[in-house]
């Protein structure tokens, strides 16, 4: 079992930053790689950004690429998302996910709002 809490998430303003924070616990020797979804009114739930567990590698979405860093603290089993350049489209809630081979995990998500 893996469990995990977001944080991190608020009101800011068009161009600006935050930084969510993904903190795992449990099996997390079993996690293989943790992913940030956000799920906004109306749009389908969209992978934002992923990092594997082992080796570091990570990808995003067109949307994001450039703006947004994940990154991870092995340390305190956290994997966090930089978010700069922030825009109105991307106010959502954004989960983390990890996963295993026995399945995937979710977060409860932290709302992110953006005004212009």
């Amino acid at each position: 079992q893996v469990q995990l809490v977001e944080s991190g998430g608020g009101l800011v303003q068009a161009g600006g930053s935050l930084r969510l924070s993904c903190a795992a616990s449990g099996s997390i020797f079993s996690i293989n790689v943790i992913c940030w979804y956000r799920q906004a009114p109306g749009k389908q739930r969209e992978l934002v950004a992923v990092i594997t567990s082992r080796g570091g590698s990570t990808n995003y979405a067109d949307s994001v690429k450039g703006r947004f860093t994940i990154s991870r603290d092995n340390a305190k089993n956290t994997v966090y998302l930089q978010m700069n350049s922030l825009k109105p489209e991307d106010t959502a809630v954004y989960v983390c996910n990890a996963r295993t081979l026995e399945g995937g995990y979710w977060g409860q998500g932290t709302q992110v709002t953006v005004s212009s």
